[in-house]
């Protein structure tokens, strides 16, 4: 079996092509490679641009003075409460705040008597209106004076009912806003109303504890 032999020009061009390659290695400096950077370039950056570079927030990170934890910090419901005067927009935020700082503990049921009695007895003391119906708090004399705060300008910015010690025992604290006889108007007023649980023809009711 013979081989058959290769074309003259196909030889050729073989032998130029390697001739080539060769000359481009001999031209080539030992050990270069043209697509290394060079050593220089990092050594001649421009310093501002170092001082720009992400690490210095990471630094402004690390050194900047931790949070104090909520617990840590008494004033965090008297800060959350909205400024005086802030008027009807601001009792929202008054309301979360009472919610935020006493969680409900009472039976829904319990804690709308007990608002609803609230309400109307802070109402009864200030503006006069309604005192009547609560004898047991408000002697006949007392009904008799004249209220401290005009009914118009009174409001009640936020009430919640919660336990005072047992399951019969109740607070209301309320925060109302209200104008004097004299003219002055003040908001964020603070009130505890107390109430006891009592059997009224056999159903129990929260009843007002008589004020001292």
């Amino acid at each position: 079996m013979t081989t058959t032999p290769r074309p003259p020009r196909l030889l050729l061009l073989s032998a130029v092509v390697l001739a080539v390659l060769g000359i481009a290695l001999l031209r080539m400096p030992h050990g270069q490679e043209p697509s290394a950077p060079e050593p220089s370039s990092t050594a001649t950056a421009d310093p501002s641009s170092v001082a720009s570079a992400p690490l210095d927030d990471k630094v402004t990170v690390e050194t900047a003075p931790p949070t104090a934890p909520a617990a840590s910090t008494p004033s965090v419901l008297e800060s959350a409460l909205p400024p005086h005067g802030e008027g009807v927009a601001g009792d929202r935020a008054v309301q979360r705040s009472l919610e935020e700082a006493w969680p409900a503990d009472l039976p829904a049921e319990d804690e709308h008597q007990l608002l609803t009695a609230g309400r109307a007895l802070l109402r009864a003391d200030a503006t006069g209106i309604g005192r009547a119906k609560w004898p047991g708090v408000f002697r006949s004399r007392e009904q008799a004076i004249a209220p401290a705060f005009a009914t118009a300008r009174f409001r009640i910015q936020a009430a919640i009912a919660r336990r005072d010690g047992s399951p019969d025992k109740a607070v209301v604290h309320l925060v109302w806003a209200g104008t004097d006889r004299g003219g002055t108007f003040t908001d964020l007023r603070i009130t505890d109303l107390f109430f006891t649980r009592t059997l009224k023809k056999g159903e129990p009711t929260w009843t007002p504890q008589p004020r001292i």
